[in-house]
């Protein structure tokens, strides 16, 4: 099975991704951020770079779907290819950040890969709001993600909320203001409840 984490930069995905790996032996692929050549020279100049950061993270992510596609793992993944063209590019696009002529290009990538590719069999939303996001940020102190934009965070929380109110696979939301799945057993036991009774019907979803 494929289990997809989504959310917005801070929203806690890859700290979740980790958890639910543990608890239930999945496979975690995770965002590429470490090894990314592009990231730190985009948050210096997005206007500059935006289009590179954008192919990048398409073609990983598209990569890493057609490794799950044949993976006999339950792989749960942080970030999809679907937030990348529907959320991240877009946002990019409507701020002058991303030419009409690169994201007309991005655009026609995008939909020839997603032909190909299959929704997961769940999706997991954290939904943070920006003051939290922001606070997220600050504290796991990434240097080249201090000089994030406000508005660019709230731009995107607005996509996340148009995009995952149409989705059409299972989903679960994660209210990720109120549910402290880190530090709270029980938080982290809703969310494991509810992973429970869309994978395997094993509780109510009440």
């Amino acid at each position: 099975m494929h289990i997809a984490i989504a959310g917005n930069i801070g929203s806690g995905k890859t700290t979740l991704t980790n958890m639910l790996a543990k608890r239930y032996g999945w496979k975690a692929h995770y965002e590429p951020v470490d090894n990314n050549p592009y990231l730190e020279d985009y948050y210096h100049d997005m206007k500059r770079w935006a289009f590179n950061l954008q192919i990048f993270f398409l073609n990983k992510r598209f990569k890493d779907v057609v490794e799950i596609s044949k993976s006999k793992d339950t792989i749960v993944q942080d970030r999809t290819i679907f937030e990348d063209a529907r959320i991240f590019a877009p946002n990019l696009h409507d701020m002058g950040l991303m030419s009409d002529r690169d994201f007309a290009n991005y655009s026609d990538l995008f939909d020839l890969m997603v032909s190909l590719v299959k929704l997961p069999d769940l999706m997991i939303y954290i939904r943070s709001s920006v003051p939290r996001l922001i606070d997220n940020i600050q504290k796991r102190g990434r240097s080249y993600e201090q000089t994030i934009r406000i508005d660019y965070l709230r731009g995107l929380n607005d996509r996340y909320e148009e995009w995952i109110k149409d989705y059409k696979g299972k989903l679960i939301i994660v209210e990720g203001d109120s549910c402290d799945f880190l530090n709270s057993s029980r938080d982290f036991g809703r969310i494991a409840d509810q992973i429970d009774a869309e994978l395997f019907g094993l509780f109510s979803k009440d």
